[in-house]
């Protein structure tokens, strides 16, 4: 028994010390990281010059759609052109008189023509992990199709000191990467129903720059110094990395599909938090910021343009590393370095559905039809 544990604690203490994992991105990473978030601020309006304003979109009646963060910003656009588009959509909001009021407003803009908006609210908060797994079984409960999933909220506290939640995470970690995560994974159910389907993940440039340890994803044990840069750039690779997996451990019989998608840099309310000199700065350089309405082109390409399917089915048949990735101006785009790093995205997903208090064989059981046991949620409060 004691040398058991003498083994444990050696192997334990080694792989913390072990010279060879790597800390951080290398200095080149980093430069090339730095490089493409300053040209896609410099040149999205460019690039992205070739597309229509909004995206004109596809006639999506009998689809369904969720999108998380739909009151403000990307979101809001994203929730109200899928759903003049013809689709049924589900405002996945903490806000829930503010959604209610935003579907109110959209009614009367179309001065009673053609049917009705099908637009439902319902009530998430990605800052609770309860709140998403109540979420999922209530959604799951219809045993309706779901088509696509857009997980949109997400936030950026630039130059605020590390907040954890109340479910002891890095709040940049749990709002950006693990409770969409979780989402995804619960909503599995629902999306074999509407297959073909998508999972969307709105993402960001600023992965490029992002480094996560899968044994230190909440950024507390002294290995790294956090920033508010840090704890975002981190989420949104991690984000990328647990989609890779995501996407190539669903066999492609089951017609779901896992996209990450970049909407360029834009002013929104992720912003929110930024000092209020910077905000003008933002508001000062309106040629370079993208306002929502086309901040939304790439994630409405990503989740309805039916060219999408052909672009993943090329990918998983090639083995590629890395999730498809859709760029600001709907063209595909390579994942950064780090990103295709596989043995390091391979840890994070194990560590991710540890953390989301799900068993690691969960994808194997939804994909069969069997329920999966969440540590979180009412029932198990």
């Amino acid at each position: 028994m004691g040398s058991d544990e003498t083994a444990a604690s050696s192997s334990s203490t080694s792989a913390i010390i072990n010279p060879s994992k790597k800390q951080g991105l290398g200095w080149i990473e980093w430069g090339r990281g730095w490089y493409k978030v300053v040209e896609e601020f410099l040149f999205q309006r460019i690039m992205a010059s070739h597309l229509e304003n909004p995206l004109p979109l596809p006639p999506l009646d009998g689809l369904t759609c969720i999108v998380t963060g739909s009151t403000s910003g990307i979101g809001l656009e994203i929730a109200r052109q899928l759903a003049q588009a013809g689709a049924h959509v589900v405002m996945a909001v903490r806000k829930i008189k503010l959604a209610q009021e935003l579907i109110q407003k959209w009614q009367e803009e179309k001065g009673g023509l053609g049917m009705p908006l099908n637009i439902e609210v319902m009530e998430l908060d990605l800052l609770s992990m309860d709140s998403v797994v109540q979420f999922a079984e209530a959604w799951n409960a219809r045993l309706a199709p779901l088509n696509i999933l857009i997980n949109n909220a997400g936030i950026f506290s630039i130059g605020e000191p590390q907040r954890i939640s109340k479910d002891g995470f890095e709040e940049h970690m749990q709002v950006n990467h693990l409770a969409p995560a979780l989402l995804s994974m619960l909503l599995l159910p629902s999306l074999l129903r509407g297959s073909p389907s998508r999972i969307v993940n709105v993402n960001s440039v600023m992965h490029f720059v992002g480094f996560v340890d899968p044994n230190d994803m909440n950024v507390t044990a002294g290995k790294r110094k956090y920033s508010s840069l840090v704890g975002y750039a981190g989420s949104k690779l991690a984000q990328v990395k647990f989609s890779s997996i995501l996407q190539k451990r669903i066999p492609a019989e089951a017609g779901v599909n896992v996209i990450c998608v970049t909407p360029g840099i834009v002013l929104t309310n992720v912003a929110r938090d930024l000092p209020k000199f910077l905000i003008a700065g933002y508001r000062l350089i309106p040629y370079f910021i993208f306002d929502p309405i086309e901040g939304s082109r790439s994630t409405l390409f990503a989740a309805a343009d039916p060219q999408v399917p052909d672009y993943c089915a090329v990918l998983k048949q090639d083995e590629w590393p890395v999730c498809p990735y859709i760029t600001f101006d709907c063209r595909p785009m390579n994942a950064s370095e780090e990103a295709h790093n596989l043995e390091t995205s391979q840890e994070l997903w194990e560590k991710t559905l540890e953390m989301v208090g799900l068993p690691s064989d969960s994808l194997e059981k939804l994909l069969e039809g069997e329920q999966v046991q969440c540590q979180y949620g009412p029932a198990r409060e």
